[in-house]
């Protein structure tokens, strides 16, 4: 465990590029810190990373956003930074951190202003299964679209790691929750965790079950983390003045839009992204307080269906991109 070790990329492509080497790890300098991981998430966004779809800055690069650890050491203060923009922590605390690419290692120095606490007595697992599916959730059901009260949502893969949880916050917010699986199995897991109906779309037309669902009069919004072969059909779920949520592109990009087909209804398209939503630390606490709030009462548990030796990151990634995968996925140091 002491070998300073990470998986890397020296060129985009399949799984196979993962690999598994020895890298230094300098002292923090000001303002840093150095952390021992305990467990690393794994999202969809890294096997974009990956495969060139999003370029790395350099290359070798360490591939992996999300992660939950123990501060092993801490830089000097920074003394250009201004007082209130110094952030302290101390060895032994336990920490994490959700869009700082560079997780897919064992250890690794972090600016502290993007770190927040970790819970005590939350498991690491279940924290870097968390952090950014949760807060994506936040900002998704809390600032994108405002989920209310007796509101039908559309959920899309929703056994899924965003879905699992983005269905319990609506349904803790006693909204009416849609969600499409692609399996019997995924199904169970989806009424588990918050969903009122459950959509097999290989197996039903979900326009026209949602159609039902609702009496005719459709929703005002669609979560779709899939992309390519839900996005024209989400459209045909909306209500007048509804809103289409994209946040990811699990089954391809989507083809570009005729804004005319927006105007009968009257609707509205966005693409929201973690890193936006979560750049200053005031939005990062805030988002954090509220996840953590929810699990630890109760009212949101974290599924994490897969763990990995980080060692084996290709085969987590195989099995995610062939969605082998329910709930979240952690890599093991």
């Amino acid at each position: 465990m002491n070998t300073p070790r990470a998986i890397r990329i020296h060129a985009p492509g399949g799984p196979e590029v993962l690999r598994w080497e020895e890298i230094p790890v300098p002292d923090p300098g000001p303002g840093e810190v150095l952390v021992r991981h305990e467990a690393i998430g794994l999202n969809y966004g890294d096997i974009y990373r990956r495969s060139g779809i999003r370029a790395t800055a350099t290359l070798p690069a360490v591939i992996g956003v999300e992660a939950a650890g123990v501060v092993e050491a801490v830089g000097p203060r920074d003394e250009d930074a201004a007082s209130a923009d110094q952030v302290a922590f101390q060895i032994g605390d336990r920490v994490g951190y959700c869009t700082v690419l560079g997780a897919y290692c064992r250890r690794r120095v972090i600016p502290a202003h993007h770190l927040i606490q970790i819970p005590d007595g939350f498991d690491f697992a279940y924290a870097a299964a968390a952090m950014l599916r949760g807060m994506t959730a936040w900002y998704l059901c809390r600032r994108t679209y405002r989920v209310k009260a007796g509101d039908p949502v559309l959920v899309h893969a929703a056994a899924g790691g965003v879905g699992t949880i983005l269905s319990q916050w609506c349904k803790a917010l006693n909204a009416t929750v849609i969600g499409t699986v692609g399996s019997e199995e995924k199904a169970r897991l989806a009424r588990e965790n918050g969903c009122d109906h459950v959509i097999l779309y290989d197996e039903e037309d979900f326009v026209e079950r949602v159609d039902e669902i609702t009496g005719g009069e459709g929703v005002p919004v669609v979560f779709d983390g899939v992309g390519a072969a839900t996005f024209d059909d989400s459209l045909r779920c909306l209500r007048s003045f509804g809103t289409m949520i994209a946040f990811g592109n699990t089954s391809g990009a989507v083809m570009p839009l005729n804004l005319q087909r927006l105007m009968n209804e009257s609707l509205t398209v966005t693409y929201p992204s973690a890193m936006t939503h979560l750049t200053h630390r005031t939005d990062l606490l805030e988002a954090a307080a509220a996840l953590f709030g929810y699990v630890l009462t109760g009212r949101i548990r974290i599924v994490v269906g897969q763990r990995f030796p980080l060692a084996e990151a290709a085969e987590a990634h195989r099995a995610l991109a062939s969605r082998r995968t329910r709930g979240s996925t952690v890599l093991l140091p």
